[in-house]
């Protein structure tokens, strides 16, 4: 019955967490709807709820008991592109590529998230986490002017993360997990038919093929953590996440193959790629000014850069493809703050800077228009018990003037030249309560 469960909530959790990316790249911060209204400020040291494992899991020696905490997040992304002078593959004697910008590519999601702590002992503490800490969906028009470098890019992710945790004394605890996550993407394009002798008479564009390509897979990582008491109103939390190294397989389909290329493309062909994802340490601070404020702070680190370019072998070298995105490592700084109002109500704020991974317009991707974005967010949290808290938070991100113009691939899949407008909401509730 337990693994049933499990089985059923990580299904859930994959089916769901295919909404747009809202920390810096597809990576998603959203492990817990309580951070949301201090912008995540001091993630690594609040240890408020169950969903410290994530964030670090020594954090759980602040929980006594048995903890459980569950939550949803819902969040909504736009992305519109305004064209600047995109051509299309090919040449003179390539397609045109029109005047439809695309819509807005940017769809609502959700990511949910589920916790549990024990605590076995005075000392020993152990966890069991369920969330989706990657995911990104962008969607445009078919006929939009980008086509031939995305229509459809989706990730999905699900992440289970089993941690222990050890309290060495008052002032310092320790904590460790592992994780085992499994990825699911669905990437789909148009390509343009460029044949010439002796297939035809001589250079000639002879249409779109549609291209799908549908892969998953899994892999292993790891996360530590440790929490020092400085005083009895300050504490400091410092964790890190491992890379997870991804091997999916899956299947490239072709719809729409002109007749005179019928011969030589196949309609499906296997598909495999492998994609480092990236690590990440956080460094926070929570500080009890009195009785009723409280501060937070947060600086974390990303190594984006595990990421140069997303590659897919088709097993063949005329029909592999490959997105070059030269990422680079971010940083990303949050402030926040809590007010005590009574014992039922806490409220919330914070402001945070993310940093793109995204390096240039040159490599900025049309299936992750990202950019530095700052985050505003407000929150309330409600007690209506000793033993059960309820939060709700959000978050409007003001994304930075984009500019994109994308000409890695000239001859394959022309060039895009332009700007996006864009920007973020999210709204989250988080239920938790202790045994």
């Amino acid at each position: 019955m337990k693994i049933a469960s499990l089985r059923t909530l990580s299904a859930t959790i994959m089916g769901l967490c295919a909404g747009g990316a809202h920390a810096a790249g597809f990576h998603l911060l959203e492990q817990n709807a309580s951070g949301i209204g201090n912008a995540y400020a001091g993630s690594a040291a609040i240890a408020d709820n169950a969903s410290t494992i994530f964030f670090n899991p020594a954090g759980m020696t602040y929980l006594p008991g048995v903890n459980v905490s569950a939550g949803v997040s819902a969040i909504k992304p736009s992305f519109r592109f305004s064209d600047g002078g995109s051509t299309g593959p090919g040449g003179p004697i390539g397609p045109a590529v029109g005047s439809n910008s695309g819509g807005d590519a940017g769809s609502i999601g959700a990511v949910p998230n589920a916790y549990i702590s024990w605590q076995l002992s005075p000392q020993w503490f152990a966890g069991l986490g369920v969330g989706a800490p990657f995911g990104l969906k962008t969607e445009y028009d078919d006929d939009w002017i980008g086509r031939y470098h995305s229509k459809k890019f989706s990730i999905e992710s699900v992440n289970i993360n089993p941690s222990i945790a050890f309290k060495v004394n008052d002032r310092l605890s320790l904590g460790a997990g592992v994780n085992w996550m499994h990825l699911k993407a669905d990437y789909r394009r148009d390509s343009a038919v460029l044949l010439g002798p002796p297939v035809v008479p001589g250079p000639m564009y002879l249409g779109d093929v549609g291209a799908k390509v549908k892969m998953s897979g899994d892999g292993w990582g790891w996360n530590i953590g440790m929490i020092y008491q400085a005083t009895d109103d300050t504490r400091v939390g410092l964790s890190y996440r491992s890379t997870t190294k991804i091997k999916a397989d899956g299947t490239t389909s072709l719809s729409g193959i002109p007749a005179p290329a019928a011969s030589i493309l196949p309609a499906s062909v296997d598909a495999k790629a492998t994609v480092k994802l990236p690590d990440m340490a956080i460094l926070s601070l929570v500080h009890n000014l009195n009785d009723q404020w409280q501060l937070l702070a947060d600086v974390s680190w990303t190594g984006w850069s595990s990421i140069p370019a997303l590659d897919i072998d088709n097993g063949n070298p005329a029909l592999n493809d490959s997105l070059e995105l030269k990422f680079r490592d971010t940083w990303r700084v949050a402030l926040g703050a809590n007010y005590k109002y009574n014992e039922q109500w806490t409220f919330k704020g914070g402001v945070a800077y993310d940093q793109s991974p995204v390096r240039n317009a040159t490599y900025r991707p049309t299936s992750l228009p990202d950019n530095d974005r700052y985050w505003l967010s407000i929150g309330a949290q409600y007690s209506p018990s000793r033993n059960t808290t309820i939060d709700i938070g959000y978050a409007h991100l003001f994304v930075k003037s984009t500019t994109i113009d994308n000409d890695t691939e000239p001859a394959k899949k022309g060039t895009v030249r332009g700007d996006y407008r864009s920007n973020a909401n999210i709204l989250g509730v988080q239920v938790s309560y202790r045994f």
